[in-house]
């Protein structure tokens, strides 16, 4: 890609990529010893805990002995593609029996002003306790 002996300057060459300059430069870490031995003990830990997100196994592993930060511990299961298992909200899903009404807009040409008019309505709770605001605009 970047060529670092070509008479054409690397910033040139990056902003022509539309790449950074920084990235040009850049140059993989390996991972350390104790990372390697953190990201097994998290795995192991994730096994036993699946429901555990960063912060239940980072006070898991400073029972252990561990010094770690969160962050630290997020950073190592977001590299190892490890996840939390809980449990998703649970919207956006019809009931059984709803009425799906047709999409009369589909195919028609819209040439001219005001023939075709839109509407919509959003629900929004502003805190909780509060029945909730219907805001509706055209």
């Amino acid at each position: 890609m970047i060529d670092r002996n070509h008479d054409l300057p690397i910033v040139r060459q990056a902003k022509a990529l539309n790449i950074s300059r920084a990235s040009v430069y850049y140059k993989p870490r390996p991972v350390s010893a104790e990372d390697l031995a953190l990201m097994r003990r998290i795995d192991e830990l994730h096994l036993e805990y699946p429901f555990a997100g960063s912060r239940m196994l980072r006070d898991l592993l400073n029972r252990e002995g561990v010094e770690i930060g969160r962050r630290h511990v997020a950073t190592l299961m977001k590299r190892m593609g490890v996840e939390a298992i809980y449990r998703r909200p649970n919207t956006s899903k019809p009931a059984p029996g709803n009425k799906i009404y047709p999409y009369l807009l589909r195919g028609l040409k819209v040439d001219r002003p005001n023939q075709v008019w839109a509407m919509d309505i959003t629900y929004s709770a502003p805190r909780p306790g509060w029945s909730g605001v219907h805001m509706t605009g055209m």
